[in-house]
């Protein structure tokens, strides 16, 4: 498999395992700005190919760093238990490693979708490992039921995680998942529009085919990523966070904001588009987004 990005890429030991990192910077002098961390959302094909714009946007301003979740990319595939604890703990370890070669600055995060909750169980369990926080497209604010459950929880089904994993029929199950139309028909339900990025789904394709890539995708459709205290989590956040909703496809539905949009550190943004709206306007996204990374 070829790197998601054209970039140094490295793997780190973790309390969750081998994690992959992308990195690079400008050149010259060096940047005002804190390092930034992308950290892509979670499905049957996630990698750090989902960050790509960002990253080639970003390395000519400021240092930049893009994760590779464990299950995921050229991370660890291995057959293991696939959590929001798993997940965090990846984030804490690479964040570390970002402040200690950056001469002890805290970096800001960027997170999508899913991993959204994981960011900001980062910060809420470590508030001086992250300074900002961006969300693109997160959960837990969908629908009407929000989720005040038990600290550390997870939504996940044991017997759904079962059936599917049923030895005779789990790899079919997972191959249809990730069939080229069927990852093509989710990728157009993201962007709401026929016109998806040719080489990001060719991406996916690629990085699902891989050896263990079924293993974390079972625990997300079980919904063992999930949390059960993501709203706690993002009502008890001080520092600034900054939220680009979808206005198009399958991932418009933000009406659990109102838990927090009246606090003074939360902005919410309608960024025309679908969820991953930098791959379609790429300028308009970052210029709703950089007064939160430089005010």
């Amino acid at each position: 498999m070829p790197p998601a990005l054209s970039a140094q890429r490295r793997d780190i030991e973790s309390p969750a395992g081998r994690v992959s990192i992308y990195s690079a910077g400008p050149q010259g002098a060096a940047s005002e700005l804190p390092p930034l961390l992308l950290v892509h959302s979670i499905n049957a094909a996630a990698s750090a190919a989902e960050v790509e714009p960002l990253f080639t946007h970003y390395r000519q301003k400021r240092p930049v760093y893009a994760i590779e979740l464990p299950g995921f990319g050229f991370s660890d595939r291995s057959a293991r238990p696939y959590t929001p604890r798993l997940m965090t703990d990846a984030l804490h370890a690479v964040l570390a490693i970002i402040q200690s070669e950056n001469g002890g600055k805290v970096a800001d995060v960027l997170a999508v979708s899913l991993s959204s909750e994981f960011a900001a169980r980062a910060k809420y369990e470590a508030p001086q490992s992250i300074r900002r926080l961006a969300l693109v497209s997160p959960t837990g604010f969908s629908r009407t039921k929000r989720r005040y459950g038990p600290a550390g929880g997870t939504l996940g089904l044991p017997w759904l995680y079962r059936l599917l994993t049923l030895s005779f029929w789990r790899q079919g199950i997972f191959n249809n998942l990730t069939r080229p139309s069927v990852i093509r028909y989710f990728l157009k339900g993201a962007w709401g529009t026929e016109n998806i990025d040719e080489t990001f789904w060719r991406y996916c394709l690629l990085t699902s085919r891989q050896p263990g890539a079924a293993n974390a995708p079972f625990y997300f459709v079980s919904a063992f990523l999930f949390s059960t205290d993501i709203n706690h989590l993002y009502e008890s956040l001080e520092d600034p966070v900054w939220v680009s909703m979808a206005t198009r496809g399958d991932f418009t539905d933000y009406r659990g904001r109102h838990t927090v949009e009246d606090k003074p550190n939360w902005q919410f943004h309608a960024v025309e588009g679908g969820a991953l709206p930098f791959f379609e306007d790429l300028n308009r996204f970052t210029k709703k987004l950089d007064p939160h990374w430089n005010s």
